[in-house]
């Protein structure tokens, strides 16, 4: 597997080895001692997730304050823009974000670490998105940024896409004061 760096201190993104012929393909999504090896992902992973979405459909930016998820994203059906923003206090790239294409055709990955808000917007007519998560979804915790914080300044390449509700009115970064819980695991800090 090819492990590619991003501005972004811990946030990878991962190209697997794909084994293919005519009759079709074979690949590891995730093996702990590789992954620990090559991509410095060892957090212990408790939960998977698996969500469907239509063209347009704008997913985020969200995240947890207690109890810090980190998510090994990746598309099995279409493309996603995909988009991490490190909300880390103290890291030199707060507020700064990443952005990959995931789709079943290039089938990479992308590690978002605790300490990241978390969104994507569907390229495709429809996407089928699966994400390991390693901390269990907790309601109570749950925050987030808006899409189009014109300090973050993402470049979601469109203007209207179709968000909940909910996503529509989550704060602005400078409107929140981010302080994580202590992160229990391998003596990560956030």
């Amino acid at each position: 597997m090819n492990v590619i760096k991003t501005k972004l201190k811990d946030c990878v993104i991962i190209e697997p080895e794909i084994f293919g012929d005519e009759r079709g393909f074979f690949l590891e999504t995730f093996q702990l001692s590789r992954y620990a090896d090559l991509a410095d992902i060892s957090l212990p992973f408790v939960q998977d997730n698996y969500s469907r979405s239509s063209k347009s459909v704008l997913r985020g930016l969200h995240f947890q304050k207690k109890k810090p998820q980190g998510k090994l994203v990746r598309v099995v059906r279409g493309e996603v823009y995909d988009v991490a923003i490190d909300i880390r206090p103290d890291s030199q790239t707060f507020g700064e974000w990443e952005a990959v294409i995931l789709s079943d055709k290039n089938k990479k990955q992308f590690w978002i670490p605790p300490g990241f808000a978390h969104g994507f917007l569907v390229l495709s007519d429809i996407a089928d998105f699966e994400y390991k998560c390693t901390d269990y979804y907790n309601p109570s915790s749950e925050y987030g940024i808006r899409w189009n914080d014109s300090d973050v300044n993402i470049d979601w390449g469109v203007i209207s896409p179709h968000v909940s509700q909910k996503d529509s009115k989550l704060p602005f970064l400078k409107d929140q004061k981010i302080k994580f819980s202590r992160y229990r695991r391998k003596n990560i800090y956030l």
